[in-house]
């Protein structure tokens, strides 16, 4: 494993990753603790913020180019800045319900699912963990 390919990258690229790495690791933090306290709300917001990073920075990389410059994985990002929009909309007029089924969808999605499709062979990501 080394970190060698991310850091070689375009600077958009290790971003990206590191605040999707971040955002996983405070996102499993958040659903294991409890609910609606102060720390949950703080965490909550600096999730939102890296998850903004994840999505908006998603704009300046080009590496799989399926129409222009765009790929089918920039809809994914359009989806979420949309889904964080509505997760919050809805933690501040308090339906729980919605806004947690918002955030965990968005959790297992953008980067969970996500995540698990830059371990492909070929991608950045791979080639951290399973070298070149």
């Amino acid at each position: 494993m080394s970190l060698a390919p991310l850091l070689d990258a375009a600077p958009a690229i290790p971003l990206h990753a590191f605040a999707a790495m971040a955002a996983f690791l405070l996102g499993s933090v958040q659903l294991a603790a409890p609910k609606g306290t102060l720390p949950h709300r703080t965490l909550g917001w600096i999730w939102v913020i890296l998850m903004l990073v994840v999505a908006l920075g998603s704009f300046w990389i080009h590496q799989i180019r399926l129409i222009g410059p765009w790929s089918p994985i920039h809809l994914l990002s359009i989806f979420t800045l949309i889904m964080l929009a509505a997760g919050v909309m809805a933690a501040r007029t308090r339906n729980v319900r919605r806004h947690k089924i918002t955030m965990v969808s968005m959790f297992c999605g953008a980067l969970v699912v996500a995540g698990l499709f830059t371990f492909v062979p070929g991608r950045i990501m791979h080639a951290v963990v399973f070298g070149q």
